[in-house]
């Protein structure tokens, strides 16, 4: 019988009664002191303990050492979510070096840019993954990186590629020659450096998914890191030995602190899926005695798809995290029916928080799964004193004047804390406009804070449109259809339009394409239910394979917006 919420935080405040910052690398230590034999990462085929872990990364950052990499340098990795990103995240950071987690469904240019603008001094990349060559990327965008010297990038001086294909240069050197690598020099520089390590320097510039423009790289220091992986732990109320498996990406805040990072704090396990498969995942549960799942909405509803006609093994199944979208308000009842799940959260949080900053609770009810984002995730030792022991804490602002709204009333989000970036790397104009003059990060987001800190998203300010001079939240005309029949998914987004300065239209995805709902009769909704300056002028079929998404499964709508205007044009 597992025990209760409380009594799991309660053992969590023993185990950790005060905070001491630490380095990443300095968690994956003390987890294999005190756990050696556990496994820390498993796959279908493979298990990794902690000492096994430990041993590995430390190989690599040796072998980094010894190839010229400097403390402070900039290390990218083009991984996907395979054992060897866990080690050369962590050898990163034993290193003294900064990681620079890429998406790895970038190309070419993208890649290049994100090189580029980091300095990144070094890169750990996969040759290939289904079917993309990334070597041959760089011959394309930086020729001369074979020799360490691209033109393109003059600071890139080191590449390995895991694994190697049939197409990789002998001068290209794999993981297992980097480890090689390693000397006696570079072992007792390795030694000095982890002795000398700052749990406030930078561990990460993580480049955000660019739902509103260009990418840009946020900044988190490794204290940042570990005091948002206990809040998640401690609001979570993991158990000893929590084993999460998840297919989102660790190059994500959310694969790599709310998981890969936030077991280590109770000697835990990881199961990561390089790829989303509702059927391998579900076979993976069973066979590692998985007792929680960490998904995005659209992973989420696969999941009970497949666990309804398959069938699922949920004796060993705790709790069910589903964020980072909007959800139908069936659900959360589907996750407990058909997946059995105990507990069920959803929270809310950005790459700029370094996770989720809020968190429904594990013993709460159905009410603030349904109408909330969660409250401000509790922290013990983690947390500020002077925000009575959180890590961040939200209120809102008129978003034009900046002025403080009440409790309760919908406006722009700000935040601040302790896992707050500083800002984006190299890029000062967007780090200013980012805060508010009191030194608020201004999230973009729209929503309301009620008095017992729950907070509950409405919309997106830059999703937002004018038509007719009147704001449009499109998150407003979307819930009208949230268990709409026939309706996979149905998007709001504002084009421009030369008497109104922009109109909405219904962008709608039908569940069979062959038997579509009638976009007339979704139009009369709209119409009846809403003020009229918010009613859609069109509405439109898309496939789900038309909308772009960011790597969090949210739709990109700034991306969106031409692709429905060319489609009306047509």
């Amino acid at each position: 019988m597992i025990a209760s919420p409380e009594a799991r935080r309660t053992a969590l405040e023993r185990s950790h009664p005060q905070w001491r910052a630490m380095t990443i690398s300095a968690a994956l230590e003390a987890a294999a002191a005190r756990h050696p034999g556990r496994p820390y990462v498993l796959t279908k085929d493979a298990f990794y303990s902690y000492a096994d872990m430990r041993a590995w990364a430390r190989t690599l950052a040796s072998g980094l050492i010894a190839s010229g990499v400097k403390s402070g340098d900039k290390v990218a990795l083009d991984m996907a979510n395979y054992p060897e990103f866990v080690a050369v995240k962590f050898a990163i950071a034993m290193a003294g070096a900064t990681a620079v987690p890429i998406n790895f469904l970038l190309r070419g240019q993208e890649i290049a840019y994100v090189l580029r603008q980091s300095d990144s001094a070094a890169l750990v990349t996969m040759d290939r993954f289904r079917g993309h060559n990334y070597l041959a990327d760089l011959d394309e965008f930086a020729p001369g990186w074979r020799d360490g010297a691209a033109d393109a990038l003059p600071r890139l001086k080191h590449v390995g590629a895991f694994p190697p294909g049939p197409n990789a240069s002998p001068r290209t050197p794999t993981l297992d020659d980097l480890a090689q690598r390693a000397t006696a020099a570079s072992d007792a520089e390795l030694e000095r450096r982890l002795a000398q390590a700052d749990p406030h320097a930078l561990s990460d510039i993580i480049y955000t998914s660019g739902t509103t423009g260009r990418s840009k790289g946020v900044m988190l220091t490794h204290d940042m890191v570990m005091r948002a992986a206990f809040a998640s732990v401690y609001t979570r109320a993991f158990e000893d030995g929590r084993r999460i498996l998840f297919a989102l990406p660790m190059y994500h805040v959310f694969g790599y602190v709310e998981c890969m990072i936030a077991v280590t704090f109770v000697g835990g396990a990881i199961i990561p899926q390089a790829i989303f498969e509702p059927v391998e995942m579900l076979d993976l549960a069973e066979k590692h005695a998985a007792s929680e799942m960490v998904c995005v909405p659209m992973m989420t509803h696969k999941l009970i798809e497949t666990a309804a006609a398959r069938g699922f093994d949920s004796k060993n199944f705790l709790a069910m995290f589903n964020s980072g979208g909007a959800n139908v308000p069936s659900i959360w009842g589907q996750i407990r029916e058909v997946l059995g799940a105990r507990e069920v959260l959803t929270a809310y949080g950005m790459t700029e928080t370094t996770a989720s900053t809020t968190c429904t609770l594990p013993e709460g009810g159905d009410e603030h799964l349904l109408n909330s984002n969660g409250r401000f995730k509790p922290a013990h030792c983690a947390g500020d004193p002077e925000l009575s022991g959180l890590t961040a804490v939200y209120k809102t602002i008129d978003p034009e004047t900046e002025h403080d709204l009440p409790v309760g009333e919908s406006g722009e989000l700000v935040v601040k804390g302790p896992i707050v970036t500083r800002g984006y790397y190299n890029k000062p104009e967007e780090t200013a406009a980012a805060f508010t003059r009191d030194g608020w990060l201004r999230t973009g987001d729209i929503g309301r804070v009620n008095a017992d800190g729950y907070l509950s998203l409405t919309g997106r300010l830059k999703e937002t449109y004018r038509c007719g001079g009147e704001m449009v939240m499109p998150r407003e005309i979307e819930a009208l259809f949230d268990d709409w029949p026939g309706v996979a998914q149905v998007l709001a987004v504002g084009i421009p339009d030369p008497k109104m300065g922009e109109i909405g239209v219904l962008a709608v995805v039908p569940i069979d394409p062959a038997n579509p709902p009638s976009l007339d009769s979704m139009l009369s909704v709209c119409a009846e239910k809403l003020a009229r300056f918010k009613v859609p002028k069109h509405a439109l079929f898309l496939q789900a394979s038309e909308i772009p998404l960011t790597v969090t499964g949210r739709p990109q709508k700034f991306k969106l917006a031409p692709i429905v205007t060319q489609k009306l044009s047509a």
